[in-house]
């Protein structure tokens, strides 16, 4: 804009091909800009001025030419400004433009406001002037405003709809306005089938009620929070939802319609019914392994009071038999009766063991002699005695066994004691008749099963026990397996059938589970481990032995008196040499100072002091050709290994009868001879 103070016209766009020339003059090309422009020079003297700025400021132009342009500027102003043209106005002639800036202005009226300004410099014949463009900055304010809120209902949109919640905006009628795609998912609706619908078409028939007391409360400006209840999807099924509702308010503050935003409990309220199922489990193992830590401590002690029972029982009887015979008294009404209580506490004494026997299968304490087994086989084997010990009761016995079934690896004694409790628990259940139904299946366990149920994931022989009986409640059925809990009347059970199954299977690595309702029977299910052994060979029977000793010699070692001593004396009365002793120091002791051949230790596990098993280890360290034979009440990890005896370990259990004691002994000395 050279030359621009020396002539108030210029020649616009002057061509050989457009020889009309246009002449418009600086003021008109002023007026022409949009905003508001003053051009002052070095002194701050105002130069020039557009139509703009007349109407942004109130001053007509004659007021403002020549006036210094602190006359448009407050007090608080002046020093930005002034700092601003000498920064402009120094140093080299081409400026950059300053934009943006928010300078405040005095009105010809005495009003102030904010103006944003751009400034350049102007290079003239009089020097460098300043040229400010101003525009109310109330506008740009406002446009920003309106941006920012645009930005923010945006960002707010952008939030609910990919919430994971429902959230569904209403009338105060219940009419919905709004909808995220979570309610589509959660709902099944998309926004267009209903938007402008009521939400009394999510409610539950039976939950419509609610509606008009809680748009009420929103009407009222109250918030619900945390409310659970029932909605419906599109297609019927239920929803368990947890929503909180809060009124939607208008600038003013008045309610003009109310929000929800919901959250589907369906997934959560199974998770917890899971957690509470599985803690229950958890709770009745415990509680079933306080039970069987309880029930095997007594079961052991027991047996040793058996033992003594059975065995002075037994010396009795040997001699009320050899003193009626050599005195004639075969016949005699009296001692005849004598010599039967005797056999009578004999068997007494064989029915509490018996009991005991059970309590050990449940606390896992008896000794298990594991073989590879098939289930099958097995049931089928049994099928005729199951028929007679079923009679009448069952109308029809159903037996389905499963082709490829595999095999297992368990005490055969115990899996038949399982498959025939569960028959008779079956029995029982149908006073009526009914139909009784054992099947066996392959049953594959997955890491989720296998951890819900505390065993080992992989292929198990499933056998399945299943009645058409009374059935009984979940609180019974919560005790079933526990010891001694019966829902027979008085003298018709012990309670210990399925408490035994359940200390057989579990000993075994296995799973019981079981499934009754009232009325409709019961089902019990045993998961065996399937095992890659190969089957093993029936077990002959044993043939009939001779009682009597060889000169074979005896160390007894039992700290229980009442099993020693008849012990002591079944061995003498059959010929053997017996060398006693009450615990490991004394057995030592012995066998250091006896002269003569020791053939046998015979040791009880547990006592005090050092156990059977370490005082087995110094003896054969110093007479390694004798045999070793232990005694116990019940199992433990001294000579077996979770209830499975080692290998090369013999064990007579408590109680034992003299004929099983001498025969045990018999195989022992003869199988190392």
């Amino acid at each position: 804009m050279e030359g621009l103070p020396g002539g108030g016209r210029t020649d616009l766009g002057a061509t050989d091909e457009r020889p009309r020339s246009i002449s418009v003059s600086i003021e008109q090309l002023l007026d022409s800009a949009p905003d508001g422009v003053v051009i002052f020079d070095s002194t701050g003297m105002i130069r020039l001025l557009n139509r703009q700025a007349e109407i942004l400021f109130g001053y007509a132009r004659d007021e403002l030419l020549h006036q210094s342009v602190d006359v448009l500027l407050p007090e608080r102003g002046r020093s930005d400004l002034d700092g601003l043209r000498r920064a402009f106005l120094q140093g080299a002639t081409s400026r950059p433009i300053e934009a943006g800036r928010d300078i405040p202005v005095r009105c010809r009226d005495g009003s102030e406001c904010l103006v944003d300004a751009s400034f350049s410099v102007l290079e003239t014949d009089d020097g460098p002037w300043l040229s400010a463009a101003v525009r109310d900055s109330a506008d740009r304010r406002d446009l920003e405003a309106r941006l920012d809120a645009l930005e923010a209902t945006s960002r707010l949109a952008a939030i609910v709809e990919s919430s994971e919640n429902a959230i569904i905006g209403k009338t105060l009628e219940g009419v919905i306005v709004s909808w995220n795609a979570a309610s589509e998912r959660m709902y099944g609706y998309n926004a267009e089938e209903i938007i402008g619908h009521n939400i009394s078409e999510l409610m539950a028939n039976d939950r419509v009620h609610e509606l008009a007391s809680i748009l009420e409360r929103v009407t009222h400006g109250e918030s619900i929070e945390h409310f659970e209840t029932e909605r419906v999807r599109k297609d019927g099924t239920p929803l368990e939802v947890s929503m909180t509702i809060s009124p939607i308010r208008d600038a003013a503050g008045a309610v003009t319609g109310a929000s929800s935003v919901a959250r589907d409990m369906t997934e959560t309220r199974r998770a917890q019914a899971d957690r509470r199922a599985l803690e229950a489990q958890l709770q009745q193992a415990q509680r079933l392994e306080s039970i069987g830590q309880l029930a095997g401590g007594v079961a052991h002690d027991f047996n040793n009071l058996l033992a003594g029972i059975m065995n002075y029982a037994s010396l009795v009887s040997t001699s009320l038999d050899e003193e009626m015979t050599k005195r004639g008294l075969a016949q005699d009404e009296a001692f005849v009766t004598l010599a039967q209580d005797v056999d009578e506490i004999m068997n007494v004494a064989k029915r509490a063991a018996a009991l005991t026997h059970q309590l050990l299968i449940f606390s896992r304490r008896k000794v298990m002699h594991p073989e590879v087994l098939d289930l099958n086989a097995i049931i089928s084997d049994m099928e005729k005695l199951l028929r007679t010990t079923i009679g009448e009761n069952v109308d029809d016995l159903q037996i389905v066994l499963a082709e490829d079934l595999p095999l297992i690896k368990a005490d055969r004694g115990q899996i038949d004691q399982v498959v025939m409790n569960l028959a008779v628990n079956a029995r029982d259940a149908m006073p009526d008749g009914g139909r009784l139904e054992i099947e066996t299946t392959v049953f594959e366990v997955d890491e989720q099963y296998a951890d819900l149920r505390d065993i080992k994931p992989g292929t198990y022989a499933r056998l399945t026990v299943s009645d058409t009986g009374t059935g009984m409640s979940q609180e019974v059925a919560d005790h079933a397996f526990d010891p001694f809990f019966t829902t027979k009347a008085h003298g018709h059970g012990t309670g210990l059938g399925l408490a035994t199954v359940y200390g057989i299977v579990t000993q075994a690595g296995g799973d019981v589970a079981i499934y009754s309702e009232v009325g409709l029977g019961t089902t019990i299910r045993v998961s065996l481990p399937a095992t890659c052994d190969e089957a093993s060979d029936p077990r002959a029977p044993n043939p009939e032995v001779p009682m009597a000793a060889r000169g074979q010699t005896v160390l007894l070692v039992e700290d229980e008196e009442i099993v020693r001593e008849p012990t002591r004396r079944i061995l003498l009365k059959h010929g053997y040499t017996v060398l006693t002793a009450r615990n490991s120091d004394d057995a030592l002791y012995i066998v250091r100072a006896h002269s003569g051949a020791i053939d046998l230790l015979l040791t009880d596990v547990v006592m005090p002091g050092r156990s059977g098993k370490d005082l087995s280890v110094d003896v054969t360290a110093l007479r390694p050709e004798i045999k070793v034979l232990f005694m116990s009440g019940y199992s433990q990890d001294v000579i077996v290994h979770q209830g499975v005896i080692d290998e090369g370990v013999s064990l007579i259990e408590k109680p034992f009868s003299a004929d099983d004691l001498l025969r045990k002994i018999h195989d022992e000395l003869l199988a190392h001879s």
